[in-house]
């Protein structure tokens, strides 16, 4: 990989991370944020097999299978967090579920 390569995905690393920061930070809407957090650990796996391949050397792509095996659990159990806390609200908005904060 040459040096453009490697800057180049590294760029748009930081860039899918931080847009998955300003979605955490700025959006109400539970899904939203949700797909954000995914989106940021979706951008740390490109880092890991970006360096993985410029160093030659393959545990950060065997990292980045059990990253997404946790992501994958992560998923389920948030969209049924989700779930119940809609079937209960009747409303993912972050802001007014209120009640859960005790």
């Amino acid at each position: 990989m040459n040096e453009l390569g490697l800057h180049f995905n590294l760029l748009i690393s930081a860039i899918l991370f931080c847009i998955g920061v300003a979605g955490v930070l700025t959006r109400k809407n539970t899904i939203v944020i949700f797909m954000c957090i995914e989106l940021m650990l979706n951008a740390v796996n490109l880092t890991l097999v970006t360096f993985s391949v410029y160093l030659n050397n393959i545990n950060g792509q065997i990292f980045v299978f059990f990253v997404m095996a946790v992501a994958a659990a992560e998923a389920a159990v948030g969209l049924a967090i989700i779930l119940s806390v809609f079937r209960n609200f009747l409303t993912v908005e972050s802001d007014e579920v209120a009640e859960l904060a005790g």
